[in-house]
């Protein structure tokens, strides 16, 4: 596989040179204007998985490639980026401006857990577009981060946290509200959230002998110590799907990206999978995608 992109090497591949404060244990933010990194010359994000979140505001036009989808952004957006999912970024020549920040896990450190937002989450919503009005509250927000980061305050960094999370928040409420965030939060909501956060705790996979473990509902139920029916009856009440539904698409996500992203033979890719047999991992994968997994590999 590719090797992850540290936020070291992001730096070094930005910039060739490291921030003194990038090693240290209270974690890493920074802010940076889109124009210096756009245009004629401008070269193409690579695809690989990064450690760092980045939340971009983008005006103008792009490509952002994923495993399984392609976005084209016309006019304007907010794009969130995060660990667990590999991109590519294409056609930058089409920017014309905007604002991008970084940060790691660490930095929200007792803070909260990044991956609770839907905007971090595999499955969520990670751009968002934008109307003029959007963009000029959005670009006095990455300008106080400018104003905040370049002060002298002990406490910025707190402050920026707090900038951060409004960001996310701006972003999570332009979302339409789902039937399970109307109702208050329950015993059932309470287990798929603890089943969700198992589920994404086996993912990214990044070594070949790697192996997901927790493949049924049953090994699940194991873990969350609940009868395998319990579980089944909330995650079927929360979700509307079946437990083996979510499983399964979690997988054949993780699939897809490893097969665009790695070098590895397909039959590595299935025992990282947790599939004993190729011949049960070929049927999945054309059961979900209607294709081999070597034809989608060469699409």
């Amino acid at each position: 596989m590719n090797n992850v992109e540290t936020i070291a090497d992001f730096y070094k591949r930005k910039y060739d040179w490291m921030p003194e404060n990038i090693l240290n244990e209270i974690g890493h933010f920074n802010v940076f204007k889109l124009e210096n990194y756009i245009g004629k010359q401008a070269k193409p994000v690579p695809y690989k998985r990064r450690d760092y979140f980045k939340i971009t505001l983008l005006i103008g036009e792009s490509k952002i490639e994923y495993a399984d989808k392609v976005i084209e952004l016309k006019k304007q957006a907010l794009v969130f980026s995060n660990p667990q999912i590999p991109y590519k970024w294409e056609h930058t020549d089409g920017i014309r401006s905007g604002f991008f920040c970084v940060f790691d896990q660490a930095f929200f450190h007792q803070y909260g857990n990044l991956n609770q937002y839907s905007v971090f989450q595999p499955d969520g919503n990670h751009f968002f577009e934008l109307n003029d009005e959007q963009v000029k509250l959005l670009n006095e927000v990455y300008l106080r981060m400018f104003d905040e980061i370049d002060s002298d305050y002990i406490h910025k960094y707190d402050v920026l946290r707090t900038v951060v999370s409004e960001i996310i928040h701006f972003a999570m409420k332009m979302q339409p509200t789902s039937p399970m965030n109307k109702q208050p939060f329950n015993a059932s909501q309470r287990i798929l959230t603890l089943f969700l956060e198992l589920l994404e705790r086996q993912f990214p996979i990044d070594d070949a002998h790697q192996s997901v473990n927790l493949r049924s509902a049953s090994d699940f139920a194991e873990k969350l110590n609940v009868h395998v029916n319990h579980l089944n009856r909330a995650i079927k009440e929360t979700t509307d799907k079946t437990t083996s539904q979510i499983i399964a698409e979690r997988i054949f996500q993780e699939a897809k990206i490893l097969l665009k992203q790695t070098s590895w033979t397909v039959s590595e890719v299935a025992f990282a999978l947790g599939f004993n047999e190729l011949t049960h991992f070929n049927n999945f994968f054309k059961k979900h995608a209607q294709i081999s997994p070597v034809k989608f590999r060469n699409v």
